[in-house]
């Protein structure tokens, strides 16, 4: 027996090398084959088997670590080269602050041979010989290193391989080894990933993450919270300063089923985000620019376009007294502004996007000083309209055509202001468009912007071209004058918003200097009345020095009030932050909701902001009635709700994540399933029903 024992000893053996041991693993390595024969592919491999709370790396280590380096050469009966190693699908292994990519247990990290053989040693052994260097990690890492060394018979080139014991774990490794994707791969410049095509959906893919292929390209420590509708994942990630975003991104994808099993794909992506309708598909580009129009025609009835609609009125109200020609000038001349406004919006959208910056719709909002600046013109308007000074009329006694002119520059501005005012709403419709808009090509995109500024004008092209609805409203006379004055008081209402929003992002110090912004331009605005009123009424040296006198004042005034936007940027970092979730809501964070999610809560997410009047009228609509609260209560959902009155990059990458660019944005996650997107206009009905309707499944 014991001579049986040593004459097999060799045989058993000769897959295997002798071990590398230490205290932290055994390094052996292993051959799939007992024997070699020339041109017949040979499994060779590192086999680390590591000790209980020891770890070795992946070819990107992550935030620390090196990872292992195998040099493998054959000589004697056949010569040959190996490639390189395939790396298993590695662990995330979370240390402190730090991410690392690693493998822990029994592991083995393959390669492949082709021995090659000249005729003189045809039937000599194969000596396999490995020189290896790798880090055994703990709460250390200690660097290892080892020189391996098998021989393996020859055999005939015609006979099947002998399989050696280990050719199990070869069989193992080529299974779950990552292979070429079959879907597109994206990146955007603000490093959300998607993945689409064919295959893709909630009832295949149960979760998704990702391992970049460099170290520094991403926040690894960032949760990745995937995002799986029919066709498409998306994982946002979070950018490091390593990331190129006019370069592909290498990486490997994890998927896995409802099932439990998972599959592994490597993946090149190419910047910017997938056009709707599949990579260089322009399919989905109709439906996006039919979104756009509808969205802005919806737009016309947000409440954040309720101040420009006492403007529209008085325009409306002077078509009936304006010949046809005229009728059109006016509309045309309005929608110029409109979309001149949305073309400029649009493309520093785009631009900044381009630059790498993660903007939405409404990003303007977020600055203390374009808010106070929106307000401030806000109530000159209203100052105007009131008739504490005239702007378009002739002070000289001009023509008609030169009146006729500056009616339609009134036109064209009132059009800007329109745009101005309505970007802090996010009409349904236009959510689909926008997304699509800021992650295709710069000239879809501005097609989009321009598209959705044209159904914003619609409805005022239509009064102005149709010569029955023009002919139904009413006839001029001095109702007109009323109707002007009164549709002050909407904008100053509006004024007052604003100026609550300044509050909640620049405290009391921004809504200070707003306050005495709104001072300074009153006076400047009642000083170039006055000037109006003298050189109307005055004559002689006296009358045009007063004239002067006054209207000098009054630019002086007004410099002084734009002279204190500067301050407010530094106000608004200073003095202003987020709003606090109270009242039964919580503060949102990705972690925070991937914990109540795990716990099995049903959770519902709000994503709103301070100058987004269609966030606050849902809230106070529908999450506020007594119904909804006590359903909240009884099925004890979990109420989340991110702040994006000020910039914040987390809450800006969920929404992108979820294909949003703008708030309004309700998502709510039924206990163990996905999340559920609400509309954009809520009810306290549909809230209920919505509760309700998950509840029964």
């Amino acid at each position: 027996m014991l001579c049986l024992s040593a004459i097999a000893a060799p045989s058993a053996r000769a897959a295997e090398s002798a071990a590398v041991t230490t205290d932290h693993d055994a390094v052996t390595l292993v051959t799939d084959q007992q024997g070699w024969a020339p041109g017949r592919a040979l499994g060779v491999g590192l086999r680390l088997k590591l000790a209980p709370g020891w770890h070795t790396y992946w070819s990107n280590p992550g935030d620390a670590g090196e990872p292992a380096t195998i040099a493998v050469t054959a000589s004697g009966g056949g010569a040959g080269q190996t490639g390189t190693i395939i790396w298993p699908v590695p662990q995330r292994l979370p240390e402190g602050p730090l991410m690392s990519y690693a493998y822990t247990g029994d592991v083995l990290l393959p390669l492949k041979l082709v021995p090659t053989a000249a005729s003189a040693n045809d039937g000599a052994p194969l000596v396999i010989k490995a020189t290896a260097e790798w880090l055994a990690c703990a709460t250390v890492c200690v660097p290892e290193q080892g020189t391996f060394s098998i021989t393996l018979p020859a055999g005939p080139a015609t006979a099947s391989p002998q399989a050696s014991p280990e050719a199990g774990l070869f069989e193992a490794a080529r299974e779950a080894a990552p292979r070429p994707s079959p879907f597109a791969a994206h990146i955007a410049r603000d490093g959300t990933f998607t993945l689409t095509g064919a295959g893709l959906s909630p009832t295949s893919v149960a979760t998704a993450w990702l391992f970049p292929a460099s170290t520094g390209l991403i926040d690894q420590t960032a949760v990745q919270t995937p995002v799986i509708h029919d066709g498409s994942i998306t994982i946002p990630l979070k950018p490091a300063s390593g990331f190129k975003p006019d370069r592909p991104f290498e990486a490997l994808v994890v998927l896995r089923d409802p099932a439990g099993q998972q599959s592994a794909l490597t993946v090149s992506a190419t910047p910017g985000m997938p056009v709707p309708g599949g990579a260089g598909s322009t399919a989905g580009i109709p439906r996006m620019l039919g979104l756009a129009l509808l969205g802005g025609l919806i737009l016309n009835l947000m409440p954040c376009v309720f101040p420009v609609l006492a403007m529209k009125a008085m325009a409306l109200s002077k078509l009936s007294g304006l010949a046809r020609r005229e009728q059109r000038l006016s509309a045309l001349f309005y929608t110029a502004g409109i979309l001149v406004a949305f073309g400029a919006l649009g493309g520093l959208t785009l631009g900044l996007r381009a630059a790498g910056s993660s903007v939405g719709w409404g990003f303007q909002f977020q600055s203390l000083a374009f808010v106070a600046a929106t307000c401030w013109l806000l109530f000159l308007v209203g100052l105007n309209l009131v008739g504490a000074f005239e702007v378009g009329g002739s002070l000289t006694g001009a023509g008609q055509g030169l009146a006729s002119r500056r009616g339609h520059v009134g036109d064209f501005a009132t059009g800007l202001l329109a745009v101005l005012v309505a970007t802090p709403c996010t009409a349904p419709f236009m959510a689909g468009a926008l997304a699509g808009a800021l992650g295709a090509p710069a000239l879809v995109g501005m097609s989009v912007f321009l598209t959705m500024g044209l159904g914003l004008a619609l409805p005022y092209l239509l009064f102005a071209c149709i010569p029955r609805l023009a002919s139904s409203l009413p006839r001029p006379g001095v109702w007109m004058d009323i109707l002007k004055q009164a549709m002050a008081f909407p904008i100053f209402a509006a004024c007052a918003w604003l100026a609550w929003v300044a509050s909640t992002e620049g405290g009391s110090a921004g809504v200070l200097t707003v306050a005495a912004g709104l001072v300074l331009l009153g006076t400047a605005a009642w000083l170039f009345g006055l000037s109006q009123r003298l050189a109307m009424s005055s004559a002689g040296t006296e009358g045009v020095r007063g004239t002067r006198f006054a209207g000098f004042l009054s630019l002086a005034f007004l410099l002084a009030a734009l002279a204190m936007l500067p301050g407010l940027g530094k106000a608004s970092s200073n003095g202003g932050q987020n709003a606090q979730a109270s009242d039964g809501w919580e503060a949102f964070s990705e972690p925070k909701l991937a914990s109540l999610r795990q716990s099995g809560r049903p959770v519902l997410v709000d994503m709103s902001a301070a100058w987004c009047v269609s966030c606050l009228v849902n809230e106070r609509i529908a999450f506020q009635s007594a119904s909804v609260r006590a359903a909240f209560a009884e099925h004890h959902v979990a109420l989340l709700k991110g702040d994006w009155t000020l910039r914040d990059e987390a809450i800006t990458r969920f929404l992108q994540a979820h294909g949003r660019d703008g708030v309004p944005f309700y998502i709510y996650y039924p206990a163990g399933a996905d999340g559920q997107v609400w509309p954009q206009i809520l009810t306290p009905n549909l809230v209920l029903h919505a509760i309700d309707a998950t509840r029964a499944q």
